[in-house]
């Protein structure tokens, strides 16, 4: 990928088995750590059960989550020992909690969702850890007092995405003389990806003073809101010669807001953002985004193996991190071809 380094899978293996969906998980005669899938009810005895997966949906803000959403559906609904309950929370905290709390009433096997939001899960997922439902989190993860609440994580490593932004940027541009002036447009607040995107693009460039963050405005992760806070910026005077967006999204949301004031993007000013779509290549072949780093949404596969590698009764990693490389405007036309979302 471009000569670029690409993250090794990550694996910490914990032990976290399913367990009976019908006893708390911490009860008096139960040992967490070697729960197996108990089928207990009327079909005990039945090898043919299936098993009872929910999923909550966060939204469908932007091209990558709709790639992420059809990975996982798809990849459930091909499986014949799989249940799926697939659910929509439109962007909202709340709706969420309410899901998750249907699937543990609806008593699923196993629980997968993406928090919108870092913190605000300990009351839920405590509640889920009594149902004794192991819970999943994909694409982005959670702040609680009990990192037992949840099972595995499997995703991507955010803070080495804007490592790996804020390097191409020095690579090509330290040299350039003056002072770099950069706008961020940052994702939804509070979420992970925003968070630790922003922490690993400003670890790299923090002891580089030839760079400078002008203004860095708060979105959410959307096309619209890309366009809003980059007309604010330009109306705030602001001038970049750089602009990191932290997805495809809002990147290009905010080079419309560039064109309609006159400028040049991806010429006159340096647009770099995260995930990699097919949108996003379209753009570098177009000349308007020079860089954006890589986030695969096809995560289905590697829920789904974690999901049955639960009910087998087998280990599971921790962490499940995807590899992920970075691409470019000089390489955009060669790389289209292997982008399928």
């Amino acid at each position: 990928m471009n000569g670029e380094k690409v993250i090794p899978k990550k694996i910490i293996l914990r032990s976290h088995l399913i367990a009976n969906q019908h006893e708390p998980l911490n009860g008096p005669d139960r040992q967490p750590d070697m729960m197996k899938l108990d089928t207990a009810g009327p079909d005990k005895a039945d090898p043919r059960r299936k098993i009872k997966l929910g999923v909550v949906i966060v939204g469908s803000e932007s091209s990558w989550r709709a790639a992420n959403t059809e990975s996982i559906k798809t990849a459930a609904e091909q499986e014949q020992d799989i249940e799926l309950f697939m659910q929509y929370a439109e962007g909202s905290q709340d709706k969420e909690i309410e899901m998750i709390r249907s699937l543990i009433r609806q008593k699923v096997d196993v629980i997968v969702f993406t928090p919108i939001v870092e913190t605000g899960w300990d009351e839920v997922l405590e509640e889920a850890r009594k149902a004794g439902i192991p819970v999943i989190l994909t694409d982005r993860k959670v702040k609680v007092e009990d990192d037992s609440l949840w099972t595995t994580f499997i995703g991507s490593d955010f803070i080495e995405e804007g490592r790996r932004a804020a390097r191409w940027l020095l690579e090509r541009y330290a040299n350039r003389g003056g002072v770099t002036e950069i706008v961020e447009l940052q994702g939804t607040a509070g979420s992970a990806p925003a968070i630790e995107r922003r922490q690993g693009f400003e670890e790299v460039l923090a002891n580089n003073s030839s760079f400078h963050v002008a203004a860095s405005e708060i979105g959410d992760f959307t096309y619209d809101s890309g366009f809003q806070l980059m007309n604010k910026v330009i109306k705030d005077g602001v001038m970049p010669q750089v602009v990191f967006a932290h997805n495809d999204d809002m990147a290009l949301g905010a080079i419309k807001a560039m064109e309609q004031a006159g400028m040049k993007p991806g010429k006159d000013i340096v647009v770099m953002s995260v995930d990699a779509t097919k949108l996003a290549f379209q753009a570098m072949i177009a000349g308007k985004l020079n860089l954006s780093v890589e986030c695969n949404p096809l995560l289905g596969p590697q829920i789904v193996k974690a999901v049955k590698d639960l009910a087998a009764a087998k280990e599971i990693p921790v962490n499940i991190i995807t590899s992920e490389g970075i691409f470019s405007a000089e390489t955009a036309k060669r790389d289209i071809a292997m982008r399928k979302y």
